[in-house]
């Protein structure tokens, strides 16, 4: 039976590389570490492989000047590769030509090694009032992606709370602690269905849509960690080796390898034998049952089926 080597994944395909997108103060820095596990800042390369002093890389962007095209590797997960699309957010029109040559260029790309893989996209939820702006606007309407999936990450997500419960206080005074936080969980999505963000992102115009999204809160928390975002990454790539490719990063994380199998499996299945019942949880019960030494058995049991 043929089998698939890490080995000789990485070198077809290299390390996972990354394309993050976001305004300022999105959280981007914090997602990357919580990617890799760290607290530290990461190493910057240039195209050539020769390293730069991180206070030569502040200073230029204090200047107004980014290189999209300098490579970001953090120590503690060396597996991934970085590019941030600093710049263009702020409104240069410069930086954006930049941004969409570099796109073009990665995503076409001949040799694996060289592509972008995934396209993470940030956008802060901390003003429900401004959650689509120009800077998404243009990313959306005119960048060619090509086949590289695009994540819509909202990001700071706890912070549509405090709006929520602002408008009905009154409303859910003398409830139970339940009712209460049932009523905000309720008026949190209202909320964000109201800013009309991911309808624009998936306007049928726009050159460019994501596949998927996910929601980040409370990411300034030591114990929060970003295993969703990678699942649905993984899930999002069609290329069954670009997705093995972005599990093997996470070699320790048996839920993330048990849950993206599964979906994979399922997914070649609805291939061959078109729809299916489909219930996630019960797959991963069946494979998980094998593991009886992993803690991650009940946790796999409990959740929802977030393949779905």
């Amino acid at each position: 039976m043929a089998t698939t080597d890490t080995q000789d994944l990485r070198e077809r395909i290299g390390r996972f590389r990354v394309l993050i997108v976001g305004r300022a103060n999105a959280g981007k820095t914090t997602i990357l570490q919580k990617v890799c596990n760290t607290t530290d800042d990461p190493e910057i390369y240039d195209t050539k492989g020769k390293k730069i002093d991180a206070a030569v890389v502040k200073s230029t962007i204090n200047r107004g000047y980014h290189d999209i095209t300098n490579e970001m590797v953090f120590k503690s997960n060396s597996d991934f590769v970085f590019h941030d699309s600093c710049g263009f957010e702020a409104g240069s029109a410069e930086e954006f030509e930049k941004m969409m040559k570099f796109i073009s260029e990665r995503v076409h790309a001949t040799k694996l090694e060289d592509r972008i893989h995934a396209i993470w996209y940030c956008i802060p939820m901390d003003d429900p009032s401004r959650t689509f702006q120009r800077s998404e606007e243009k990313f959306f309407s005119e960048c060619d992606t090509g086949q590289v999936p695009v994540v819509a990450i909202f990001t700071k997500f706890e912070a549509l709370r405090p709006f929520a419960y602002g408008e009905i206080k009154k409303e859910i005074k003398g409830l139970s602690a339940d009712e209460r936080s049932q009523r905000i969980a309720q008026r949190v999505e209202e909320l964000f269905s109201r800013t009309g963000v991911w309808d624009r992102l998936c306007d049928a115009k726009n050159r460019a849509r994501p596949k998927c999204h996910i929601r980040l809160e409370n990411m300034n928390k030591p114990n929060v960690n970003c295993d969703a975002l990678l699942e649905t990454t993984t899930l999002a790539l069609d290329d069954e080796e670009l997705r093995l490719c972005l599990v093997s990063t996470q070699q320790s994380n048996m839920e993330l390898c048990i849950k993206c199998a599964v979906g994979t499996l399922v997914e070649r299945a609805h291939r061959l034998l078109g729809p299916i019942q489909t219930n996630y949880g019960v797959y991963q019960f069946d494979i998980a049952k094998w593991f009886p030494h992993l803690k991650v058995i009940q946790r796999l049991i409990r959740s929802d089926n977030a393949l779905e």
